[in-house]
């Protein structure tokens, strides 16, 4: 899809209790690493030179008709649960707005964009390491369904940055996201707890207006049933996806139910629900097996903000349809990744168990199983599926249709593409070594290679 450049500064609506003007970081060098082609023709801005393209996604130069200073926007949040209100953002800011070839209002975010009031002690950098794999994650996960945040730029900045949790000094970097909505949860807590609570009406509004559409006779039930279903969305399509965030604190939650801000994520290499991505989850909060539970402890949070300026009767009957809409999208994506036709909700629900049930009980990588049983269909040679714990599986599973007829050269591949942390850490090693992009560039094309394969049944 191709579109028109249509700049859109809507956030300017809310005024200045929302966010503050900030400048970028004037940085050594930029030197041009990753350039999303594909996304930036929706946006209209495919046509940018490399020389422009660093002007304005490196040195930050506005663009046309936007925002004529970059924005850090306000929010609290809590932090494995423990409520902050000294956030916001820190490394980046708001840099544009624009609406795609649908319509939909679109951010242009920054991540090492430079210090903020909100920095604190932090240098308000990214590392390049940082900014890699923020790219291979979004990319990842766009080719398996999930709805995410897109890596729209990578430069590299020329900074020597120092951190204590891998070896330094290390290279630096800037991304730019292209993200439907930087609101977060935080944001609307941030208000309740400075009862500011007269600027929360206007927030529910402009979220209503460009993120969900429509009239409300009640807008905080409607903004609430929104993000209900689009954290069951959510939580469901990571799980398929067999992805783990890492770090899922309320902040780190998008209104619109869009997947964004990749730091210490991680693809399970087997089917374990205690699996954590970040090394300082002491206690599995964000365990694989436990992000369903943390989004729905996040919109509580939510619901308690709201709170403060509607009755909370009128949260709660969205508030309870989380299980049931958690358990459809999982099975939704589930078969969506199987390849095959659903039937009715009581037997793909059965069938996504057997799922669930066959591959905790095996070391088999759950990609692996996802590839060798496209259409629904054994297409690999594999004894482990032979075994009692898979026996329900192939029982349920023989009664559905194939989606598509797997021609895609991709169903023919040897592998599956994967996304294993050892895969990420060897396309660092000639980047950081040799300046040699050449492993990573291919990972690229062949993630993208697999979404081509998996959208010929996209749910």
């Amino acid at each position: 899809m191709t579109g028109q450049y249509r700049p859109d500064p809507a956030v300017l609506e809310l005024g200045s209790d929302y966010y503050d003007p900030v400048g970028a970081a004037d940085f050594p060098q930029t030197v041009l690493r990753f350039r999303n082609q594909r996304h930036a023709e929706t946006v209209g801005l495919g046509d940018l030179s490399d020389e422009d393209w660093v002007h304005h996604f490196g040195r930050f130069a506005p663009l046309a008709g936007n925002l004529e200073q970059p924005l850090a926007l306000r929010y609290h949040g809590h932090q494995f649960r423990t409520y902050n209100p000294e956030i916001g953002d820190g490394r980046g800011f708001l840099f544009a707005q624009l609406r795609d070839g649908h319509g939909r209002l679109l951010d242009l975010g920054t991540k090492g964009s430079g210090q903020t009031p909100y920095s604190r002690f932090g240098d308000g950098r990214l590392t390049l390491k940082g900014g890699m794999r923020e790219v291979l994650a979004t990319e990842m996960l766009e080719a398996l369904g999930v709805y995410t945040s897109k890596s729209f730029s990578l430069i590299e900045t020329g900074e020597a940055l120092t951190r204590g949790d891998e070896p330094s000094p290390t290279r630096s970097a800037v991304l730019v996201r292209l993200s439907h909505s930087h609101i977060r949860y935080g944001t609307f807590q941030r208000l309740a707890y400075l009862k500011q609570l007269e600027a929360i009406p206007p927030l529910v509004d402009y979220c209503l207006r460009h993120f969900v559409g429509g009239t409300h006779d009640d807008p905080y039930a409607a903004l609430m049933d929104h993000a209900v279903a689009g954290a069951a969305r959510l939580a469901a399509s990571w799980r398929a996806a067999g992805f783990v965030h890492g770090v899922l604190n309320t902040d780190n939650i998008n209104i619109t139910g869009e997947s964004f801000d990749y730091g210490p994520w991680r693809f399970i290499p087997r089917w374990d629900d205690s699996f954590t991505a970040a090394y300082f989850d002491n206690f599995g909060l964000y365990s694989f097996g436990r992000q369903a539970e943390a989004l729905q402890w996040n919109l509580h949070q939510l619901a308690m903000a709201l709170r403060t300026v509607t009755p909370p009767e009128s949260l709660i009957p969205a508030l309870k349809t989380f299980p049931e809409r958690y358990e459809a999208a999982l099975a939704q994506h589930y078969l969506w990744r199987l390849g095959v036709t659903p039937r009715d909700a009581k037997s793909d629900e059965a069938l996504a168990l057997t799922i669930e049930t066959a591959l905790a009980a095996s070391d088999i990588v759950p990609d692996r199983f996802w590839f060798d049983w496209r259409g629904g269909r054994q297409r690999m040679a594999d004894t482990v599926y032979d075994s009692h714990a898979f026996a329900p599986f192939r029982n349920a599973v023989s009664a559905y249709e194939p989606a598509d007829n797997c021609t895609h050269p991709y169903w023919s591949d040897p592998e599956p593409c994967t996304m294993l942390i050892d895969e990420v850490e060897a396309f660092w090693k000639p980047i950081d070594e040799a300046d040699d992009w050449s492993a990573f560039n291919t990972k690229l094309a062949a993630i993208r290679r697999m979404g081509a394969a998996y959208a010929s049944s996209r749910s």
